[in-house]
């Protein structure tokens, strides 16, 4: 009796010995699937359906309760249902969240999930309130991003099937919205369709997702679908990251003033520089080997040059070819050929068409629609291929362009070897300068189709060749008894470099406005967020981590579950 009696004492030692947590489970499960559809409401409101699919660990502990992270203290709580296996749930709590942030405590009570079983919960929130905010880079649009709620990784495991849907206000056309960058790891685009309501739906879906990353989906769309009260500006610590108290301490080392100053100025800078990268990120993914065979304006969208010199290469390849004539420089207008001739290209085509309207409004738009379809065209030829290697490969054909035409001996073969390679020339990034030294002395024997830019220029008698004969009081050239027009070299750089200008000012406006509606459909600005870990008692899961840092940020973020 007196040995059982010590064997116990000794073992009930032993178990005191041992941490408390070495003896409490705690919480371990994976999220088999998690469907989650955000509804954007004509009131300007999000409602969110939540579905959860959850396989409790057979060493965890019993799930009793799920946090759901919300957008924003601004919810309707009486708008909250949920339920488990299909049985309504009463335990729903404000108070009792312990993610980051904000959200709701969803207590499972007798429903509990126990180890080693699985378990659905279902949950609807109904009414969220500020969560649009204006779309950082067009004025008329409002930006609308969302975060599912995560998880902690310490207490999730495996994969998951996450599936987010977007339903857009009812109303939105669309072609009228835009997607933003997906997650990295997701498809770039999300899958677009229209829900059982009529209403615009985008899915994003990824089998091998992970329950414990915030992952950031996004989408603008015109504001005039909802009242202009419910869009509202982010504020301070969503743009910055800076919570008040940091504020303080950074005010008093660095000065006030300075400080917003700064942020301003760097403001303007990225937003406008954001706006000009209209080149879809796709591209940039690397394969293998060099995409031959792209004109030099394909090869100007690569590069992503400014696009009013884009336009002006399109305009000077459209009369080369004997499509166009320019008949007024200010406004431009263009004198279309008929029947036009063959082998233009097809946004050479669209380019022309756009001329037919002498509406301005119209002419932008559809010279803007024009950049869309090239800038998707070659995102198509570059698959497979290396941006980095085709890049390399059409800079050197720029180098090699410019060496030929500085190399030549006279001013005759100069002027040739121009007009032969000069849509090259103009991908040099010092196209500007490097023109005005090549022509700044001698004359330049002008290109056949010269008049056809130029109307002030005399059309010339007879064709000759690459260069344009011309009138008796031309001087003569190399001995061949065929005059050349020709122009001080001074003024010939100075008309080509005045061309994308001129382009710009009559056509297109405003460059940084004219470039960013491109961007929206072929680059739409990417979700901006820094990642916290989240995390409650030892028993909580994940927060909320969306600190957003981009004007048109409006994120719906996550938090949750233990």
């Amino acid at each position: 009796m007196v040995k059982r009696f010590l064997v116990l004492l000794i073992a009930l030692s032993w178990l005191l010995a041992l941490p408390a947590s070495s003896l409490a489970q705690s919480y371990y499960f994976t999220l088999e699937e998690q469907t989650v559809h955000a509804y954007w409401n004509s009131d300007g409101t999000l409602s969110i359906d939540y579905t959860f699919v959850f396989a409790n660990d057979p060493y965890g502990a019993p799930i009793e309760y799920v946090d759901v992270g919300l957008p924003n203290g601004n919810f309707n709580l009486d708008s909250i249902e949920a339920e488990v296996d299909g049985q309504p749930l009463s335990d729903i709590s404000a108070s009792g969240y312990q993610g980051d942030g904000t959200g709701v405590a969803i207590g499972l009570g007798s429903r509990a999930i126990p180890p080693g079983q699985r378990g659905t919960v279902h949950v609807w929130i109904g009414e969220v309130r500020r969560v649009l905010r204006p779309d950082s880079t067009n004025n008329s649009y409002a930006s609308a991003q969302f975060s599912p709620t995560y998880f902690g990784a310490q207490y999730v495991n495996g994969y998951t099937d996450l599936w987010v849907a977007f339903h857009l206000p009812p109303g939105v056309k669309p072609d009228e919205p835009r997607w933003h960058a997906s997650p990295p790891g997701w498809a770039s685009e999300p899958q677009t369709g229209i829900d059982d309501q009529g209403r615009v739906q985008y899915t994003w879906a990824n089998a091998q997702a992970n329950a414990y990353t915030e992952y950031v989906f996004g989408a603008s769309f015109p504001r005039s679908y909802v009242p202009d009260s419910a869009i509202s500006s982010p504020s301070f610590t969503e743009v910055t990251g800076i919570n008040g108290e940091d504020l303080v301490g950074f005010l008093m080392c660095f000065g006030f003033i300075g400080f917003f100053v700064a942020m301003t100025v760097f403001g303007v800078v990225s937003t406008n520089r954001r706006k000009k990268q209209y080149l879809p990120p796709k591209i940039a993914i690397e394969g293998h080997g060099i995409k031959r065979g792209l004109t030099a304006i394909e090869a100007a969208v690569l590069m992503e040059q400014p696009l009013d010199k884009v336009l002006t290469m399109i305009l000077f390849a459209v009369i080369k070819k004997g499509a166009a004539e320019v008949i007024s420089k200010d406004p431009l207008k263009l004198k279309i050929s008929e029947p036009l001739p063959e082998g233009l290209q097809t946004y050479e085509i669209d380019f022309l068409k756009a001329f037919q309207t002498n509406k301005k409004a119209e002419q932008k738009r559809a010279l803007q629609n024009m950049m869309v379809d090239l800038v998707k065209s070659l995102s198509q030829k570059m698959k497979g291929f290396s941006r980095r290697e085709t890049l390399a490969y059409y800079q050197d054909i720029v180098r090699r362009a410019w060496t030929q035409v500085e190399a030549a001996d006279t001013p005759e073969v100069k002027s040739a070897k121009y007009d032969e390679v000069m849509e090259w020339t103009m991908l040099d990034r010092n196209y500007d300068d490097r023109t005005r030294e090549v022509f700044r002395t001698g004359p330049v024997y002008v290109p056949t189709w010269w008049h056809r830019y130029d109307p002030t220029f005399a059309r010339p008698a007879t064709g000759g060749g690459g260069l344009s004969s011309a009138p008796a009081s031309a001087p003569s050239a190399g001995g061949g008894g065929i005059s050349l027009p020709h122009l001080p070299g001074s003024d010939f750089a100075a008309s080509m470099v005045n061309s994308v200008q001129t382009f710009s000012s009559n056509v297109i406006g405003n460059l940084t406005d004219f470039t960013s509606n491109v961007t929206q459909k072929t680059n739409p600005i990417p979700v901006s967020t820094s990642s916290r870990s989240g995390g409650g008692r030892s028993s909580g899961g994940g927060g909320c981590a969306c600190a957003c840092a981009c004007a048109g940020c409006a994120c719906a973020c996550a938090g949750g579950g233990r």
